[in-house]
């Protein structure tokens, strides 16, 4: 049989055909090892991780920020807030226990004994004053002598006279007597209780007392 025959045209419609070929298959999207195509779909699927890590960690930092800004609040309140041990006023049941133990706890018999019982009450009842204030004043009006007793002061011109360790009158005594003291204006203890709760009345202490009050 003849050999069919090869027209230039042909020879070259094969050549245009097969470059056309291997351009064809080097700019494939199928083809495995020409560059690859990337799809819409792919472009947004290759963003939602670093949309969804963002989010995530503006997510993390504002939970910080509000839990800081809590215990910061806690904190100033705990540290605007008093604490109610420090606010609180002494109780009546407080006052009732300095009270039984300055009952229970026993004293000499003598000036130092009466100064310092004298100073335990008035702590339980709220009277301001010092050893060194009840001292003074004790040793200027009787040089600690509980039964001493003016008797040329006006005081005594009115039949008043002043009596006792801190020379107090009767109706004065029976102002300020302290309760839980003995009713009797010569009484060492009552009497010096009874005229530092006066002078608390009217100097503000005993202590501010230099002179006859």
């Amino acid at each position: 049989m003849r050999p069919f025959p090869v027209t230039a045209n042909h020879g070259r419609h094969r050549g245009a055909g097969s470059r056309t070929a291997r351009r064809d298959r080097q700019t494939s999207p199928f083809d495995r090892t020409g560059p690859r195509a990337t799809s819409p779909t792919e472009k947004v699927h290759s963003r939602m991780p670093t949309r969804i890590s963002t989010t995530r960690t503006a997510r993390i930092r504002s939970f910080s920020v509000a839990g800081i800004a809590t215990a910061g609040a806690a904190a100033a309140a705990l540290t605007l807030v008093p604490s109610q041990a420090h606010a609180a006023e002494p109780t009546a049941a407080s006052k009732q226990v300095s009270q039984a133990a300055a009952a229970d706890k026993k004293y000499p018999d003598n000036l130092d004994g009466w100064i310092k019982e004298s100073l335990d009450i008035m702590k339980s009842k709220g009277i301001p004053g010092s050893y060194e204030g009840l001292h003074r004043n004790i040793m200027r009006e009787s040089a600690g002598d509980p039964n001493a007793q003016n008797g040329w002061d006006v005081n005594a011109q009115n039949g008043t006279p002043s009596k006792g360790l801190l020379q107090v009158i009767q109706p004065t005594f029976d102002a300020y007597h302290v309760k839980g003291t003995p009713n009797n204006l010569t009484d060492p203890v009552a009497n010096i209780t009874a005229a530092a709760n006066y002078a608390a009345d009217k100097y503000g202490s005993i202590d501010n007392v230099d002179s006859a009050y």
